[in-house]
């Protein structure tokens, strides 16, 4: 079966070191998204309920850097996933620690376009 490992990273500096950490165990397709969180675009900004949602996030954050980073990978082996929890850890500590990151893995049904997953 495959998994969708997805990993929300706080501290976007450590995205390199998460990488090779990753790479390291065999990991080597990642997707990297900018993301950030509504609480956080409310600790940066004060609520504001005169501005839209959406059309505002994106004029507010191209003004500060107020991102997180999302990580997307496919694991085809289920040990794989407690062996990138571990290697995550490693770069930035415990995942239970405030401000460090958030890791879920999703079972994936059927996987089309991606060698070994097929």
């Amino acid at each position: 079966m495959a998994y969708l490992l997805v990993l929300i990273v706080d501290d976007i500096d450590k995205c390199p070191a998460i990488f090779d950490a990753w790479e390291e165990i065999g990991i080597t397709g990642i997707t990297i998204l900018e993301s950030t969180g509504l609480g956080r675009i409310r600790k940066a900004f004060g609520y504001r309920d005169d501005l839209p949602l959406m059309p505002s996030i994106r004029n507010l954050l191209q003004s500060r850097e107020e991102h997180h980073r999302t990580l997307l990978t496919l694991i085809n082996e289920e040990a794989l996933i407690d062996q990138a929890i571990a290697a995550t850890e490693s770069v930035l500590g415990p995942l239970e620690e405030p401000h460090k990151g958030i890791i879920f893995v999703l079972p994936v049904l059927r996987v089309v376009g991606i060698p070994g997953f097929d």
